[in-house]
């Protein structure tokens, strides 16, 4: 598992191949000086709900992997996650599987890619 760390304090726990997409993401918006909301559902074993933080260039950002090789990225991941970004949702966290149906047609993401 690997670590988003925001601000001076705030951690929040990923595995290491959603978080190298999330990185991916994420940097190419704050490289262009853009702020967006960051979403995600939290797993029932930690409470269930969602966690949603605002995503701006001049607050601290960490990404720290637990593996020491990174994973191998999926371009079809990385533009769905992308395209959420600049909806009116923010960008959210899916899953692989979520990007792949999406890609292929057989699932929406309601209200999120405009």
């Amino acid at each position: 598992m690997g670590y988003l760390q925001y601000g001076s304090a705030s951690e929040y726990e990923f595995d290491d191949r959603t978080l190298a997409h999330l990185k991916v993401v994420v940097v190419s918006r704050l490289r262009r000086q853009e702020s967006f909301l960051l979403s995600w559902a939290t797993e029932p074993s930690a409470g269930s709900g969602r966690t949603s933080i605002w995503i701006a260039p001049t607050i601290p950002l960490q990404f720290r992997f637990s593996g020491s090789r990174p994973p191998a990225l999926n371009k079809t991941w990385i533009d769905v996650m992308s395209r959420l970004s600049h909806s009116s949702r923010g960008l959210v966290v899916v899953s692989e599987e979520e990007a792949e149906a999406v890609k292929s047609g057989e699932v929406t993401i309601s209200g999120g890619i405009d």
